[in-house]
């Protein structure tokens, strides 16, 4: 029941700093179960899906210790009780779908409660039952779970029936401990998937062709008992506070950032005519990636001459593409915006209307928003989708007068320590409880 109140128009000035986000994050965490030991993941962060993943892993016997503020140490060495599964935390969102695939060679039989997640219309977990079932693997659909048989676990040559992340993630997991070669064609190789595999390489898995949409798995007997790793800073995390930058016109510095899942977004920006620098470019600490700082500098903006749309990697991320809409609200003429993946998303973009946008719904998936338009306070309740929400926030934190923001948990499913971030950059943004 808490909300927001932004007091908005005001330059930002400072640095804020990329952290890790959700998406790998609870990626790895399920991908614990594969070792009969312990993980050391640093740099994590404390969001509110992680504390849900948590809740879930912990129900079923495994057992886990804040080291500090970033560094979470797990304990999966335990028999674990899958008859104690905390059904509510595993249907409140679809990431519990990994259970398919991290406990594909670990527990012969068990039930996975449905899920939820975001509201952004039907999303099919078909994918991961087709893919679950090239390896043997038997998902049978109840009304309100499915039951999972384990018998068999096969290395199989997989098409991907959707060019998912989550779905790319269960499958990898099934694999790697799979007896035989796993081969998947038409792979996510999205920033959460690629950091998946370097985990899973650095605890003993045989994977190559990681970065690529074929991958090749060849199944070991076990994985190492201990491991220890840094997740990567996430850049759906970056996107948002570019956007912030540009929507507010303001020179932020967004440090740590990963480049190479954030390349194209920024080659689209300065199409527009977004100026920004690219600093102290360096290696992750797993050393695979190129992080960076970007420096916003404040820009006169013209919309793209064509429409702006996210894919799989390579490409303008998806989950990036709503960051698109506050920005397009400052750039001179119309920005055509086509959010094909999702039935519903497109239509939270009406939601900028309240706050002085000129949006136009051509069809549920596509919008033009027309600017510059100076931005107005108002009330709104923020949709049950993380991006958008986040998306109107930033829009709110733009628009002169006091803005309050509800249904605020989407936004804290993803973003940690968010008002203490904002305000270190000038921000005014307090939360309040509802009584």
């Amino acid at each position: 029941m808490s909300y927001y109140v932004v007091k908005g128009g005001k330059s930002l000035s400072g640095s804020i700093e990329t952290v890790s986000g959700k998406n790998a994050t609870i990626a790895l965490l399920f991908a614990s179960l594969l070792l009969k030991g312990k993980t050391t993941l640093h740099d994590m962060t404390r969001v509110q899906e992680v504390h849900r993943v948590l809740e879930l892993l912990e129900s079923i016997g495994v057992s886990f210790i804040w080291k500090d503020e970033t560094t979470l140490e797990l304990d999966t060495s335990k028999k674990l009780s899958l008859d104690t599964i905390d059904k509510k935390a595993c249907a409140s969102g679809r990431i519990s779908l990994l259970l398919m695939g991290a406990l594909a060679k670990r527990e012969k039989a068990f039930k996975l409660y449905r899920t939820s997640g975001c509201d952004l219309g039907k999303r099919t977990v078909n994918p991961h039952i087709f893919g679950m079932q090239k390896f043997g693997i038997e998902v049978e659909k109840k009304a309100t779970y499915y039951n999972i048989k384990n018998t068999i676990v096969k290395g199989a040559n997989i098409v991907m029936y959707e060019s998912g992340d989550t779905t790319t993630e269960n499958i990898i997991m099934a694999a790697v401990l799979a007896k035989g070669d796993t081969t998947i064609k038409f792979a996510s190789a999205n920033y959460m998937v690629q950091d998946l595999c370097h985990f899973l390489k650095k605890a003993g898995a045989n994977i190559s062709g990681i970065g690529t949409t074929t991958l090749h798995i060849s199944g070991v007997k076990k994985l190492k008992d201990t491991v220890s790793y840094s997740v990567a800073p996430d850049p759906i995390d970056a996107m948002a506070w570019i956007a912030l930058a540009i929507t507010t016109k303001s020179p932020l510095t967004i440090k740590n950032c990963p480049l190479e899942f954030l390349e194209l977004e920024l080659e689209k920006l300065a199409v527009m005519g977004q100026e920004f620098n690219i600093k102290n470019k360096h290696s992750n600490k797993e050393g695979y990636l190129t992080v960076c700082d970007i420096q916003i500098i404040p820009s006169k903006l013209t919309a793209l001459p064509d429409k702006i749309y996210g894919r799989p990697f390579p490409g303008l991320n998806i989950d990036n593409l709503p960051f698109f809409a506050p920005i397009a609200t400052q750039a001179e003429g119309k920005t055509l915006i086509h959010d094909w993946p999702y039935e519903n998303r497109a239509l939270y973009n009406l939601e900028f209307q309240k706050l002085g946008a000129n949006v136009i719904l051509l069809d549920p998936h596509r919008v033009i928003i027309e600017g510059p338009t100076p931005l107005k306070a108002n009330e709104v309740i923020a949709p049950y989708a993380i991006r958008p929400a986040m998306s109107i926030l930033i829009a709110m934190i733009a628009a002169k007068g006091t803005s309050i923001l509800r249904n605020i948990y989407p936004i804290e499913r993803a973003y940690d320590n968010l008002i203490e971030r904002l305000q270190s950059i000038g921000v005014d943004i307090i939360k309040e409880e509802k009584i």
